[in-house]
């Protein structure tokens, strides 16, 4: 345990990448990590595991085939396992993720935008 409370922000104005989640915190086999997102992202999938997104920080799409779910800051959204999605957005925007430790950010699919993974911030 750390002896000092993890902020966003200072987390945050550490990040210059887009689209590379950083880990900030473990629970159990639970990662948390921040991410900046702007643009679109690619349509993938995760097959073992449920995704949750929390926006912190501006408005975030995420489609799946079905609909689209717009969230702003301070609200939450579960992609549930299976189901393949994309996440948009138009403006830098700031992300919490929570997720199993070692989920590849592009699921099945990938590719130029694959971050590495289990890099702590």
């Amino acid at each position: 345990m750390t002896n000092h409370p993890i902020n966003f922000e200072e987390k945050l104005a550490k990040l210059r990448e887009l689209w590379s989640p950083r880990v900030v915190a473990e629970l159990n086999d639970y990662q948390f990590k921040l991410v900046k997102l702007e643009g679109e992202f690619v349509w993938h999938r995760h097959d073992d595991t449920d995704e949750a997104f929390v926006v912190l920080r501006g408005e975030l799409e995420i489609g799946s085939r079905e609909r689209t779910v717009t969230l702003g800051a301070g609200e939450m959204f579960v992609v549930p396992r299976g189901i393949e999605h994309i996440t948009r957005a138009a403006h830098e925007c700031h992300v919490l993720l929570i997720e199993p430790r070692g989920v590849v950010n592009t699921g099945d699919a990938a590719g130029a935008l694959t971050a590495e993974n289990d890099v702590w911030i």
